[in-house]
């Protein structure tokens, strides 16, 4: 830990400037260092000046494996240069005291971590959950004081609420585990804190996205023990820029939309009596469309096929990015975008065909790009972004004309972040 002073005055002198620099890849790091000073003033401000720590958690992007995930698929994703950042520090007393920008405080008792049915779809109950899950595991928490800042907006589709998630575990991790958990029990944690404690049934890929970094590849056969690489491949130099396009679709009362998408799919295994569709082969699954669809529907049969073809394609993804093909690994994901158009019908809320925002924005990618780059819908879809490789010398009049429709400051240009959530203080101590 380090006074709020000299912290202060070390980011100010140039003292985290080389490590801001490869953390945010960009080589203009002032508006970083002057926003992290500012949440050091702003920690002084609401808690008093004291010996503090810095903590910073990215957004994600899905690469790779569009509901994947939870039918124990594979997925292909990354952190990306935009996060979440606290400044904390232990109180010394049984509660938890955040404010955030934008946001209402948060004061939670740690002897108070029962869910609580008023707190689903609220950060209180991620606290709760995350908090329970450590306790759970044997550590004495306490409580804490934090103030968060975050440029990884709500319902841009680059997982704020994992990004939340990882940056609070990191907070109690450091605080009071001794960074004994590794970055994928801090994911195994967040997703319990959303899945039980916030009431959204999400996979684990967000959460391992935003806490082990860079590019990964996840094969969650066994989702109590993914298998995680990471692939190093030199983004910043394929030519082509990552965009993510916020369509400005309302978010509202989607949960079940989402929801169904999992229920229908492990709906379609359980009638060969297993629980994913992972277990059920793909051969069998082809030959019993008939069957299918008498119990469950069509839309049932087609998101399962959806299933299969996407977890193919993750995998051949990441092969293309390991071979440092990005033209192969740009067709993949044309494929995979038209496969969560046509198969898994996540474009757009059903019912609501007057809605379309997504399918607008994959329109006119189309009508952009040609044949040049890749665009599909991005992340659990139905609202929420679409997302874009796009040659370097068309990123302007992408960005252009995507806000045009869309309007300013809707278009992400963002670039693949080396790390995941991490101590930032610390970080920088071990440089120094």
């Amino acid at each position: 830990m380090i006074s709020s002073k000299a912290l202060k005055e070390k980011l100010r002198t140039g003292g985290y400037d080389a490590y801001l620099k490869e953390l945010y890849v960009s080589d203009h790091v002032n508006r970083q260092v002057q926003r992290l000073a500012e949440l050091v003033e702003r920690y002084e401000a609401s808690f008093g000046a004291e010996t503090v720590v810095l903590f910073s958690a990215p957004g994600r992007t899905e690469l790779g494996g569009n509901h994947t995930d939870h039918q124990h698929g594979c997925v292909l994703a990354a952190s990306v240069n935009v996060d979440m950042v606290a400044c904390a520090a232990p109180n010394g007393t049984d509660q938890i005291q955040i404010h955030s920008e934008g946001f209402a405080d948060e004061s939670i008792s740690i002897d108070e971590l029962i869910p609580k049915m008023e707190e689903v779809n609220t950060t209180s109950a991620l606290i709760r959950g995350i908090g329970a899950a450590i306790k759970e595991r044997g550590y004495a928490i306490g409580g804490f004081n934090a103030f968060i800042l975050s440029d990884v907006l709500p319902g841009s589709g680059l997982s704020s609420s994992a990004a939340y998630e990882t940056l609070i575990s990191q907070i109690f991790n450091h605080l009071f585990c001794e960074d004994e958990l590794d970055a994928i029990e801090i994911a195994k944690i967040g997703q319990y804190a959303e899945n039980v404690y916030f009431g959204k049934p999400c996979g684990l890929m967000d959460q391992i996205a935003t806490s082990v970094g860079s590019i990964v590849a996840v094969d969650f056969a066994d989702p109590q023990e993914p298998v995680v690489q990471e692939i190093s491949f030199p983004f910043a130099e394929c030519g082509h820029a990552l965009c993510i396009v916020d369509v400005g679709a309302d978010h509202a009362d989607l949960t079940r939309e989402y929801a169904a998408v999992p229920e229908e799919m492990a709906g379609v295994a359980r009638l060969f009596g297993k629980e994913v569709l992972r277990d059920v082969p793909e051969a069998l699954f082809f030959q019993s469309i008939a069957m299918i669809r008498e119990e469950l529907g069509d839309r049932a049969v087609l998101r399962a096929a959806h299933f299969y073809g996407d977890n193919r394609r993750a995998q051949l993804e990441a092969d293309a990015l390991r071979e440092g093909d990005f033209h192969r690994f740009c067709q993949l994901s044309r494929e995979s975008g038209r496969s969560s158009f046509e198969y898994l019908q996540n474009v757009y809320p059903s019912g609501m065909p007057q809605n379309q925002a997504i399918s607008i924005a994959l329109m006119l990618a189309e009508w952009v790009l040609g044949k040049k780059g890749a665009f599909r819908v991005h992340g659990g879809g139905f609202a929420g972004t679409i997302q874009a490789f796009v040659p370097s010398d068309m990123t302007q009049d992408f960005t252009f004309k995507m806000e045009q429709t869309f309007g300013p400051g809707m278009c992400h240009v963002l670039k693949i972040r080396p790390v995941g959530g991490i101590v930032l203080t610390k970080d920088q101590e071990r440089r120094d």
